[in-house]
């Protein structure tokens, strides 16, 4: 397997020859076609001295009456239960399986059960370059970032069900997203958003603004790609696109984006949030707040003319920006 493959093929698991200090973890996203419920599954390996394992992270979402109803589980597993292709993707944590193709999971202990398939099509990747060979850009070509992203799929459609618990959860003709992180830590302050839940069915966001270690300093990482009728716009650091304006408050965060003639302005609030496990140094040791019942309006510009102005719900959003203190 080719360091070169891997950097084009950033679902690919990036880790086989790390041994300290390193974690990997994939984000599946899956609303049902009522939205009445996402499920967001994080399969991944913490690896480290201390506490090496795998591990799946199952993030529930549901749409109740009175509101969101917000729950997480930790699941872990020794190293020896992850498996994976090494020229492809497809990885397995003890019996259940990921894929570009589908998820089958097989989870229960005293008083949890997720089990069920859910498979994919009509799978929309990013554009890619010589110059972008992936979503980092020309970053993702350097061996010594503490973090690395990838993005595996903007919008595809959902086909299968869950049981969660002896309910049955009915994923046909729903719709998902696939990205994922590995390296050394998460950013120590950051802000990432993502919707594939506008009035056009086919715009899909993704967004990432991180405070970035970089040869012994620190600088604003933008990504921003935003697919709009077959077209993908992407805002980034490594295409000079510039920050206008920034503001983020308690669970609300805007922004105004430049890239030439293009202007994306971005406004996004989350008001409940659960937490979820986070890498620092390859141990899930920190904490990180997470929604998924958000909403993102998004108002792109090109001049003076206005080419959509839409609302994403069901959106994915963190908001850190407590610095956490280097080890």
């Amino acid at each position: 397997m080719s360091k070169l493959g891997n950097i084009l093929h950033p679902e690919r698991f990036q880790g086989a020859k790390k041994t300290d200090r390193y974690f990997e973890g994939w984000y599946f996203k899956m609303v049902s076609r009522d939205e009445r419920h996402t499920v967001a599954l994080i399969p991944g390996v913490s690896v480290n001295r201390d506490d090496p394992h795998a591990f799946l992270q199952v993030f529930l979402s549901r749409r109740e009456p009175d509101g969101t109803s917000l729950s997480t589980r930790y699941l872990r597993f020794p190293m020896d239960r992850f498996t994976y292709e090494p020229q492809g993707f497809a990885i397995a944590i003890g019996t259940s399986a990921f894929t570009k193709e589908a998820v089958t999971l097989d989870l229960s202990d005293a008083s949890f059960m997720l089990r069920g398939t859910v498979a994919f099509s009509d799978m929309v990747p990013i554009r890619k370059t010589l110059w972008m060979p992936n979503i980092m850009g020309f970053f993702g070509y350097f061996t010594f970032m503490e973090c690395y992203h990838g993005v595996i799929s903007m919008t595809h459609r959902l086909h299968g069900s869950l049981e969660l618990n002896g309910e049955c959860i009915d994923f046909e003709g729903g719709k998902g997203y696939i990205e994922k992180d590995w390296g050394r830590s998460f950013p120590r302050a950051y802000v990432w958003m993502q919707s594939n839940h506008f009035a056009d069915p086919g715009t899909s966001l993704m967004f990432s603004y991180a405070d970035i270690p970089f040869l012994g300093m620190h600088f604003k990482g933008l990504i921003a790609n935003l697919l709009l009728a077959g077209k993908e716009y992407r805002f980034a650091t490594y295409n000079f696109s510039r920050v206008l304006r920034e503001a983020v408050r308690d669970g609300a965060v805007s922004y105004r984006l430049r890239k030439g003639r293009y202007l994306l302005e971005v406004e996004a609030s989350s008001d409940r949030q659960i937490g979820l496990a986070s890498p620092r140094d390859g141990r899930m040791v920190e904490q990180i707040k997470e929604g998924l019942s958000g909403t993102i309006r998004i108002r792109l510009y090109r001049g003076k003319t206005l080419l959509i102005d839409d609302v994403g719900r069901h959106a994915g959003i963190e908001i850190m920006t407590r610095n956490r203190e280097d080890a």
